[in-house]
């Protein structure tokens, strides 16, 4: 019970940040700074958070009353295979997300968008890359 309760508190929480960044997109007259990014972030935050909890409740709730099938999809989540699949994949997006990123950075920068999109969009690049290189360092410490 006390993950169900998890995903209602993920789905309210997603609620409040979808209706700060809607009320501050809706009520800033002229914003400047932090403020002009601020109300979006907000609102694609509380999307992600808001679809997450909503999507877990919804699933644990069809899955409740059958739980042979609850059982076979957990069996297919944890079987090796589909892991190393998903790993794969994950892999094979990593690889061609790098390029597409820096190109959509350098077109951004010489199309002249705005400097703060284009500032959170080379700190999301930096975040995934140093990730990267840590996650290398960790894995490779352990083999």
């Amino acid at each position: 019970m006390k993950k169900n309760s998890t995903y209602y508190v993920l789905t309210i929480i997603g609620l409040i940040l979808l209706a700060a960044g809607l009320y501050l997109i809706k009520n800033s007259a002229e914003p400047q700074g932090v403020m002009i990014a601020l109300p979006y972030i907000l609102v694609g935050l509380g999307c992600g958070v808001f679809g997450h909890g909503t999507g877990e409740l919804i699933s644990r709730r069809a899955l409740k009353n059958s739980p042979d099938l609850a059982k076979k999809i957990m069996i297919e989540q944890n079987d090796e295979r589909n892991i190393a699949l998903v790993n794969r994949a994950k892999g094979k997006a990593y690889d061609l997300m790098v390029p597409v990123f820096g190109s959509l950075m350098i077109a951004f920068a010489l199309m002249g968008v705005d400097l703060i999109a284009l500032l959170l969009l080379v700190a999301a690049y930096l975040f995934i890359c140093g990730s990267s290189v840590y996650y290398r360092i960790r894995y490779e410490k352990e083999m």
